[in-house]
């Protein structure tokens, strides 16, 4: 295996207006670089998603934590909880709270652990990479076989109509389920923002992975056909309109449905 470079820093943190911040792993590959969004409210903040877990969050977001925040799992896939267990409040749907507790799957960086079959059919999927899921290591000496995900706590758990209040905004939980079965959305009508988590995204979609339901995720679909976004920040890839919404949903069904 070749040797990695070290990376300069591993988080790269993006203002997108004055209450949304974006942190990616840059080092991470595309298949598992979870948008983080960091949505800073009145009274309490909120970081939707946490990312890999392979360095502190907490640690990189300190600048901008300055108030209790809320760790929000759009749902418990390793690239989206891995450093929830930093966090002493989190929001999770019920359906996959015990999974956020207790990972069944404690994830991996290491392609030969994957297997050959599963990078293959991954590939095939649209997530093609070559050698293991980081292209850099952290620091010095980081051994990615030492990688695992942690338990985390459990604080709030949310189902269907349930609102997180941020004091000056206001998010209805949508239950988005189909990439997995406790997929989640937070939707501010107020504004049409939807933070979609993996339900959707501009990138090729996973519906074929473990826990993932296609029937489930058409029903998902056509319900985000209707709704009346202005702006979509989604679980991978940029950021996109209800234009783009739609021409996502449309090419989803039509290979689906």
């Amino acid at each position: 295996m070749p040797l990695l470079p070290i990376a300069d820093r591993w988080f790269e943190i993006t203002r997108i207006s004055d209450d949304i911040t974006l942190l990616l792993e840059p080092h991470v590959v595309p298949l598992m670089r979870c948008n983080i969004w960091h949505l800073r409210g009145r009274d309490r903040d909120l970081l939707i998603d946490t990312g890999m877990g392979i360095v502190s969050l907490r640690e990189a977001a300190r600048h901008l934590l300055d108030k209790d925040v809320t760790a929000v799992a759009t749902h418990t896939h390793t690239d989206h909880v891995g450093n929830h267990h930093e966090f002493r409040h989190t929001l999770v749907h019920e359906l996959e709270a015990d999974n956020l507790r207790r990972p069944t799957d404690r994830g991996t960086l290491l392609a030969s652990v994957m297997g050959a079959e599963e990078v293959r059919k991954l590939a095939k999927a649209g997530y093609p990479f070559d050698g293991d899921l980081i292209t850099a290591l952290p620091y010095a000496g980081y051994d990615l076989a030492s990688y695992a995900m942690k338990d985390a706590p459990v604080t709030e758990v949310v189902t269907e109509g349930d609102v997180v209040d941020l004091g000056n905004r206001h998010f209805e939980v949508l239950h988005l389920p189909g990439h997995s079965p406790g997929s989640i959305g937070l939707w501010e009508a107020a504004t049409g923002t939807l933070f979609s988590g993996d339900a959707i995204y501009d990138g090729p979609l996973l519906d074929e992975i473990d826990g993932a339901h296609i029937p489930t995720y058409v029903r998902t679909m056509k319900r985000l056909r209707e709704l009346p976004v202005e702006i979509v920040h989604a679980g991978h890839d940029p950021s996109f309109g209800r234009e783009r919404l739609v021409q996502l949903v449309d090419a989803y069904l039509a290979k689906r449905a």
